[in-house]
């Protein structure tokens, strides 16, 4: 891992544990004082059936519904309703206030579903431009400008997630995050 790339993205076939990965870094430097802000993707499961996605606030606690297959009206990926709002006023709203008061911000994920949000864009490069840490997950088959963009910047370092290296991730990762931040 290159010590020059300050920011660094997870990314991965789907249900692989890009998430799982990023909470055990998110707990792993909590526990050692970090203060860490952001968001956090979650599927909603219905009697083991996945329904719809959640975004969690790592640092208020606050929840909102990224999409859901019962979601009325908002862009349509797949099955999903995409609600703009909520990931607007918590994942939005999460990012912006981690780039002001956390030591590490976390993005989890940069994916078709928040691509339709121009606030969401706009609040991941001011993550990337601002001078902390990102730790996210990119969707793995993404391609669009924005994600190539992201992809092509010399600050960031993009992991890909396999069955092989997942459990040793969240160490490797963490001690990487505290060198950079100095703690």
């Amino acid at each position: 891992m290159e010590m020059d790339r300050r920011h660094i993205f997870l990314t991965g076939p789907p249900r692989i544990g890009k998430t799982t990965v990023v909470l055990k870094i998110v707990e792993d430097l909590k526990r050692r004082g970090v203060k860490v802000g952001g968001m956090i993707s979650q599927e909603i499961l219905e009697e083991g059936v996945r329904v719809g996605f959640k975004i969690l606030d790592l640092e208020s606690g606050a929840e909102g519904i990224l999409a859901h297959i019962r979601q009325k009206n908002g862009p349509q990926v797949g099955k999903y309703r995409v609600h703009l709002g909520d990931l607007e006023r918590v994942g939005v709203g999460a990012i912006v206030r981690a780039c002001k008061i956390s030591d590490l911000v976390v993005v989890d994920e940069v994916g078709p579903m928040e691509l339709y949000s121009k606030a969401f864009k706009e609040a991941v490069l001011m993550a990337l431009d601002g001078n902390k840490p990102l730790l996210g997950t990119i969707h793995y088959r993404a391609e669009n400008s924005f994600v190539e963009r992201i992809r092509k910047r010399g600050d960031i370092e993009i992991i890909v997630v396999t069955h092989n290296n997942r459990d040793a991730l969240p160490r490797l990762i963490s001690e990487r995050i505290l060198r950079r931040i100095g703690v």
